[in-house]
This record gives C-alpha cells, structure tokens and sequence, in this order.
C-alpha cells in the first residue's frame, strides 16, 4: 500500500518505521527537519509539504500534537482533504478533542475521503516495539479497511463506534488513570509519613482491593518497582504536560455536555501545579513529588 505519514516525531516516527517494515511503501512529511530526516534514514520517501506527502497515496496517517494542528493539516489551504485523491482512507492518530474529530471526519467524507480517529495508548515503547492499542472511531467498514494498517503498528485494534468515539475511549481512559495515579500517591505517601515501608505497603494495596495500574505496573514512589519511571527520576514514560493537554480535553468535553467530573478538575489543577513547578518533561507519575517535603524523599 502506498501510505502518507504526516507527523514522524516521538511517537509518529516509530510508527511510520513499522508501517515500513510491513512492507508498505511510505512518504513521510514532518515540519521539524530531524524527524523527517530521521523516518527517511529508515526507508521513507521525502516529501516537501503536506499536499506532496498525501498526492498518489491509498491512504494517510496523521500523528499531530493537538486539535488546531489537526484542523490545520486537514482542512488548511493546501491540506489532506484539498490534496487526497476520493477514496483514500484517512487514519488520524492524534490524541484531539471529540468534536474537532467528527467535524473533520464529517468535511473528509462530503469529499469521499472516508475517514477513522485512532488515537493510541502505549506510550513511544508501544510505538518501538508495535504493541499500541488503537481506539478506533469510524464507520465499521473504514474500521475493517484501516485494521491491517493499524496491526502494522498495534497489537489490540478496538472499535469504539462511530466517528469520535475513539477520541472519547482515550480521554476519557486518561481522565481515569490520571485520578488513579494521585489516589495512589495520595496512598502511598501518607502510608510512608506514618511509618510503613513503601514497598511493603505497596505489595498489600496490590493484593487488595487499592490495587490499580498505577500501584501495580507504574508505582510513582522510587524503589518500589524495577523499570519504572520513578526508578529512573520520572525520565521517559508518559510526559506530566501530556497528561495535563488530556485531562484539558476530557474536562472541556466534560463541559460541553454539561456532566460533572470533580474529579477530573481536581486532577487537571494538580497537574497544572506540577507543571507550574517544573515537572511537566517528567512521567505523570512524578505527580508524587507534589506530595513529598523533597524530591527526593524516599
């Protein structure tokens, strides 16, 4: 298959290599020269804007950072839907606000460009190794259309229902998980300033009914787990301002359909406070430290 890939940065870039090493022929376009240079090195064709990226291609993948980014490379003079051939199967990645995917998909198909939001949980691990889980919103024909791209660079390819959807599965996991990760810091430090080993508290909460990802798989306090981001000072894993950009996305949906999430508010100004205080490069679970006398207190 004849693919564009717009947007080959931290997470776009190993998914273009694996879509490569499936055997289908890539042109790739990126606005940041080293990324594009870099999904060349690894057998992409050039392109030299996003109209040349996306003429003559049977289908297009975007991995863009936000919603105007998205409405930008879609709807723009010069953009996917002014520049793709009718039929061409259009796959955006980006992790967006719901609406601004159904208002898009919906001006893709008044031009016959059939079209699937697929934002991807997994982080740039995921990415590397072609283990995501794509959250799929779309008719379910373009679902089917765009799977065998999708195993390209996934392992769980979920269809969530109509256009939208996908990006609804996706804010709305990370609302949850970003209210997890604080209960859990929450937990673990208060257990820790009454005396309790860490890593012992953290091994009953994970045979009891506290247990969750964030306890289990992701704990935030240093030296409980292996391979962890808090085993390496918070570098790498899911970046504190990306969860921030998500929890802004869920509250703002939240918002428009007048539902409540206390939570998720609560969650989003914690986040904002971190950020505000120089963590926002660091994994979300460092989160942690807003609870902490000092950064490095064990």
């Amino acid at each position: 298959m004849k693919v564009a890939f717009v947007g080959v940065g931290h997470m776009g870039g190993p998914m273009c290599a694996n879509v490569l090493k499936a055997g289908h022929a890539v042109k790739a376009w990126d606005v940041a020269g080293a990324s594009l240079d870099a999904a060349v090195a690894k057998g992409a064709s050039r392109a030299t804007s996003v109209a040349d990226c996306v003429a003559g291609a049977e289908a297009v993948v975007t991995m863009l950072p936000s919603s105007p980014h998205v409405r930008s490379v879609y709807l723009g003079e010069n953009g996917v839907l002014s520049a793709a051939s009718a039929g061409t199967l259009l796959v955006d990645s980006s992790t967006i606000d719901p609406l601004t995917a159904r208002e898009v998909a919906f001006d893709a198909l008044a031009r016959g460009l059939p079209m699937v939001d697929a934002p991807v949980s997994g982080g740039t691990a995921g990415a590397v190794a072609g283990t995501l889980t794509f959250m799929v919103g779309g008719a379910p024909r373009d679902f089917e259309r765009a799977r065998p791209l999708l195993e390209a660079m996934g392992r769980n390819i979920v269809h969530c229902g109509a256009s939208g959807n996908g990006q609804v599965a996706k804010i709305c996991n990370n609302l949850l998980l970003a209210v997890s990760m604080i209960g859990t810091s929450e937990a673990m430090a208060l257990a820790a300033s009454l005396g309790m080993d860490p890593k012992v508290f953290a091994g009953i909460v994970n045979t009891s009914s506290g247990r969750c990802w964030s306890s289990d798989t992701c704990n935030p306090w240093p030296g409980v787990m292996d391979g962890v981001p808090a085993s390496r000072g918070y570098a790498g894993g899911f970046g504190a301002d990306l969860m921030l950009k998500d929890l802004g996305l869920a509250t703002e949906a939240a918002r428009a359909a007048k539902v409540p999430v206390l939570l998720g508010a609560l969650a989003q100004q914690l986040y904002q406070k971190h950020s505000a205080d120089g963590h926002g490069g660091q994994d979300f679970s460092s989160v942690i430290l807003q609870y902490l006398r000092e950064p490095d207190e064990k």
